[in-house]
């Protein structure tokens, strides 16, 4: 081989100009450190409820161990219809209209790449989930920030989307409740959202992988409102509300052509999502919803403690109304979102993830997952306001 020769030059620009992911590139840190309390990977703590665990079992021992149809088991298709219709008030025949997935980030891929033509425009709203600026940019299309304030709850203005939006505009990204924030829509602000995106002709892409776990009002989903579900793709998966990371389920919904579309893609990368998860999906959404109900309670303590905390400490810390993430702001300690982190890691053995790994209105806040025990959560709050101390004094 010459020695010439520079693997570099040959990976596309369109993932070559890709940052890594600024969660994992922090915990990359963390990896090599020990007695650490980590409020960072976004993970539930609990395990599998073991009815899901045994579920998978079963259908392994059962011999379960073949491919399913690429859009996926038709009787899980058919109990997430009804699970849709009875809790997001949307119907979608299970037939064509519901495609299973290898989790949310797979579902979100394959619908922006049925969607977008190379330089189409696509809004999102942050701070938000690290891919999906990177996962726009590989379906060459260009992502399109919008910023979403702390006074507003972290929710996202229809007028703030408007000033936005070009003659290249095709689709919008929602994902509430929000990672990192924890911020949620209510029915008006929907409202205004929709009729704007009739009006502008946007497909919306609706990321609700943490509907479940709405604390406070209603959880309402966009596609359920009056002329939406004609020109919506919904998101969403079981990694959460069930914790089941490690299975990679999720699903999307949307027109027949969409799903279509999309089934096409992922017929020809992923094939088929595991029978052995599918397996276990229809038992938690069968049977599994006392359990996310049990969890999202522990959730909602945990919630209480580590935002009052952050308030005492001179923190500014809005109350998340869902998920599982405090974002305190730290901008009065003088310190970078990083260099906050980087230290509180080094100094007190607490890792959280700083805000800038989720878009430049990140900065100056830190994201503090609270999917960990009340104990735990208690020692990692004693240690984190002894370091906002020393940097007080």
């Amino acid at each position: 081989m010459s020695s010439a020769f520079q693997a570099g030059g040959f990976i596309a620009s369109s993932v070559r100009n890709i940052p890594r992911s600024g969660i994992r590139e922090f915990f990359d840190i963390v990896q090599n450190q020990k007695g650490v309390i980590s409020l960072g990977v976004g993970e539930p703590d609990f395990v599998t409820p073991w009815h899901i665990r045994e579920a998978a079992i079963y259908a392994l021992e059962r011999g379960k161990t073949s491919y399913t149809s690429n859009m996926g088991l038709l009787r899980l298709r058919e109990a997430l219809a009804a699970h849709l219709e009875e809790h997001f008030h949307v119907a979608y025949d299970p037939r064509d209209q519901i495609l299973i997935a290898v989790g949310v980030s797979e579902a979100m891929d394959l619908a922006l790449r049925a969607l977008i033509n190379p330089g189409d425009e696509v809004i999102y709203h942050e701070p938000c989930y690290v891919s999906y600026s990177p996962s726009i940019a590989m379906a060459h299309g260009v992502p399109v920030a919008v910023s979403c304030r702390p006074e507003d709850g972290f929710a996202v203005r229809a007028e703030a989307i408007e000033r936005v939006i070009s003659p290249r505009s095709k689709a919008l990204i929602l994902n509430f409740p929000t990672n990192p924030t924890g911020g949620t829509m209510d029915r008006a602000g929907l409202e205004r959202i929709a009729a704007l995106a009739q009006q502008r002709n946007l497909v919306v892409l609706t990321d609700e992988i943490y509907s479940e776990l709405t604390f406070e009002g209603e959880h309402v989903s966009i596609a359920s409102l009056p002329g939406m579900a004609e020109r919506t793709i919904f998101l969403h998966g079981f990694s959460k509300a069930y914790a089941m990371t490690g299975f990679r389920i999720g699903y999307a919904c949307g027109p027949a052509a969409l799903v279509e579309a999309m089934m096409k893609i992922h017929q020809y990368s992923m094939l088929c999502a595991s029978i052995i998860g599918q397996e276990a999906a229809l038992e938690a959404i069968e049977s599994g919803w006392p359990d996310t109900l049990e969890m999202r309670d522990h959730y909602k303590a945990r919630r209480n403690y580590i935002v009052s905390a952050f308030n005492q400490m001179g923190l500014p810390c809005h109350l998340p109304r869902g998920s599982f993430y405090a974002f305190p702001c730290i901008k009065s300690t003088g310190l970078g979102s990083k260099e906050f982190a980087v230290r509180l890691l080094e100094e007190e053995k607490v890792a959280c993830v700083p805000g800038g790994a989720f878009g430049p209105t990140g900065e100056g806040f830190l994201r503090c997952c609270f999917a960990t025990s009340l104990e735990q959560i208690k020692v990692a709050a004693e240690r984190i306001a002894r370091f906002v101390g020393r940097l007080q004094r």
